[in-house]
């Protein structure tokens, strides 16, 4: 008997009476090709671990999905997987219906090239890290009401990137100019006295 996770019955049981069909089929291939899988639920959709997580579904109002977390790595010789033209988040695309998903042995394929690729320990490529640090461009006007205060001059020059990301992206993206100055004020303010945009939050 396949282990399976109740959250998962619960989860098939509430799609659309479209989905239920499709998942449950995706559910059972899973199983019959990789018997030591273990159900979850994770990112709100079911997912099925081994070795590490493995593979997942998940159904929408109009269309279900199903993916694998190697799927960049496995072998796919008629392009199923990566067709550039799938408008939806997995590898098979949208599926609407039974007819939308390739031949069981094909799923069954992909499922143990799949568990082959964890048996084998095979990673992912990292992914390449952007060298070269974006610098922040901060408005002139901003840059000026920050500088005319000298405690929000000294604590805004010890501030992170990142805090100070944040300040410039909330008063730039104030949709009228009364807001935009308004926000700018109360950075000023909040910013003379050490917070951060967030400080609210942050004792939470």
């Amino acid at each position: 008997m396949p282990a399976t996770d109740p959250r998962v019955d619960a989860y098939i049981e509430k799609s659309a009476d479209f989905a239920k069909p499709i998942l449950k089929h995706l559910r059972k291939l899973v199983h019959k090709a990789c018997p030591e899988v273990v159900e979850t639920i994770k990112w709100s959709m079911p997912c099925f671990d081994y070795k590490g997580i493995f593979c997942n579904m998940a159904s929408f109002k109009q269309h279900c999905v199903f993916g694998f977390w190697k799927a960049a790595l496995m072998a796919d010789p008629s392009g199923i997987l990566s067709d550039k033209k799938k408008d939806a988040m997995g590898c098979l695309g949208r599926i609407t219906r039974m007819e939308d998903l390739p031949p069981d042995e094909v799923v069954l394929g992909f499922i143990k090239e799949a568990k082959r690729l964890h048996d084998e320990n095979v990673k992912l490529p990292s992914r390449p890290k952007d060298k070269e640090q974006k610098e922040l461009v901060i408005p002139d006007d901003v840059q000026k009401a920050i500088s005319k205060n000298k405690l929000a001059k000294t604590h805004f020059e010890k501030f992170t990137p990142g805090k100070k990301k944040e300040y410039v992206v909330w008063i730039t993206e104030a949709k009228t100019e009364a807001t935009r100055l308004k926000r700018l004020e109360t950075a000023v303010e909040w910013i003379s006295e050490g917070k951060a945009r967030n400080w609210k939050y942050e004792n939470c």
